[in-house]
């Protein structure tokens, strides 16, 4: 065994470990999946429910005119957005462009500001 080897950590310190941006916009890309994944059937109940009926649709204007629930579907904004910012990033990634670190940095950082951006401007004009 080498003396380097010796000398490795025996477990990992999340909380020291500097994550870059591109690297956070990734986890967030997958995190933001998940939400939209898991909301999927909450967003489908809504759809349902609002078409049933003249009756059925009051009752989901009053439901979603709730704050709480706004702010489940202000998440849901964020998450689409930034999920689709992103994705186009990563197939650009894909295609060989803005692959060097600064385009890379860059991109990754205009991915955090246009999805919080637009969820903001969005969710003012439809709170």
């Amino acid at each position: 065994m080498t003396a380097a080897a010796k000398r490795r950590p025996k477990h990992l310190d999340l909380a020291k470990i500097r994550l870059p941006m591109p690297g956070f916009v990734s986890i967030l890309h997958r995190v933001s999946g998940a939400l939209m994944f898991l909301l999927v059937p909450l967003v489908l109940y809504l759809l349902d429910r609002s078409l049933a009926s003249a009756e059925s649709f009051a009752g989901m204007a009053a439901f979603v005119g709730h704050p709480l629930t706004k702010l489940v579907l202000l998440g849901l904004l964020w998450a689409f957005l930034h999920h689709l910012f992103a994705g186009i990033r990563f197939l650009l990634l894909d295609l060989h462009m803005g692959s060097d670190l600064a385009a890379a940095r860059n991109s990754s950082a205009a991915v955090l500001v246009l999805s919080l951006i637009l969820t903001v401007i969005l969710g003012v004009k439809l709170w």
